[in-house]
């Protein structure tokens, strides 16, 4: 179902506007984490940032899933958990692999598909409620991942959560490579790439022919850098192997459980041409497309941007979910 757009939270002129000055100028909000670190299946480990001191069920549950590099640091992660201690949730955010400001130990990462990775952190975050509410947000990477899982799981992601939200998914991998790969949208490639460069020579001097180094170094966009490091990194056979499989539009019709999808039409990461359509989300999703609101850039308020309308967003459809 696509929803009428909200009344409009948007101050901003354009989508690379609303997207930069949310990610470097709105302020970050005052919070505190609490740092826990599991040790993965495989003998890796991944570090999550608590709201709380310590574990305190039967309290609902809101987890967050960041985007590409992203961290708690992330001005969204930290809105979206102050949003939570409003409500008197918990609330703690789930580090991707290498994300949490320690390399992690495996020659793998974390990819934009790694629904195998969320499916064991959502079980033991279940297995921790002890029948409490469980709400997963997912921003980007993190929602496009997010949603694949949840489409694999169909009905049985029930049985681990209420309901969920993704905020400016790209759904369509490929789509949303090509396009940050034209004009202005370059720039933010080219910051991705040097925060993902630095990553990979680390993981190189740790395992020396891992990937190709000189491929890697010149990778000039997310085509280039996936084919020379993440697909093969992840099992894929190529970049094209690993958008198509890892691209989380195929799965959103078999969404079983209340879920909210929030994009802008002029995200800068994703062309409005690639949004799913009614016809390819399952009678569960609730879709808003908004014309402005760019990538993550859903502020509002002058003189300093604020996150408000999103949580206020995330946060009311989530609680009327789990009510009906």
């Amino acid at each position: 179902m696509i929803m009428p757009p909200y009344e409009s939270p948007f101050w901003l002129p354009n989508g690379h506007c609303q997207t930069l000055y949310a990610a470097l100028c709105s302020p970050k909000a005052p919070l505190y984490f609490r740092r826990e670190r599991w040790n993965t299946p495989d003998g890796d480990f991944i570090d999550l940032d608590w709201t709380t001191p310590e574990l305190r069920a039967p309290r609902p549950l809101l987890v967050m899933f960041h985007g590409l590099e992203g961290s708690s640091e992330s001005r969204y992660a930290r809105a979206l958990m102050q949003a939570a201690i409003a409500q008197q949730w918990q609330g703690v955010v789930v580090h991707f692999r290498g994300c949490s400001g320690e390399e992690n130990r495996q020659p793998r990462a974390y990819h934009s598909g790694d629904s195998v990775e969320l499916d064991w952190i959502l079980q033991r975050l279940h297995a921790q409620q002890a029948g409490a509410p469980l709400y997963a947000v997912g921003v980007s990477l993190g929602g496009n991942a997010l949603l694949k899982w949840l489409g694999e799981q169909g009905s049985r992601a029930a049985t681990y959560m209420s309901a969920a939200a993704a905020i400016s998914a790209p759904f369509d991998l490929a789509a949303a490579g090509d396009y940050l790969a034209q004009g202005f949208n370059q720039r933010y490639t080219q910051h991705f790439l040097r925060s993902m460069k630095r990553k990979a020579i680390l993981k190189l001097a740790r395992y020396p022919h891992l990937f190709d180094r000189e491929r890697m170094l010149k990778a000039q966009n997310l085509r280039q850098f996936d084919d020379a490091v993440t697909a093969p990194l992840h099992g894929f056979s190529s970049v094209d192997d690993y958008w198509s499989r890892a691209s989380s539009k195929p799965y959103l019709a078999h969404i079983a459980i209340p879920t909210l999808l929030l994009n802008a039409r002029n995200d800068p990461f994703l062309p409005h041409s690639a949004l799913p359509t009614a016809g390819e989300m399952s009678a569960s999703v609730t879709a808003v497309f908004s014309e402005t609101g760019g990538h993550v850039g859903f502020v509002s308020g002058a003189p300093l941007a604020n996150w408000s309308w999103l949580t206020q967003t995330v946060v009311q459809f989530l609680q009327q979910a789990r009510s009906n």
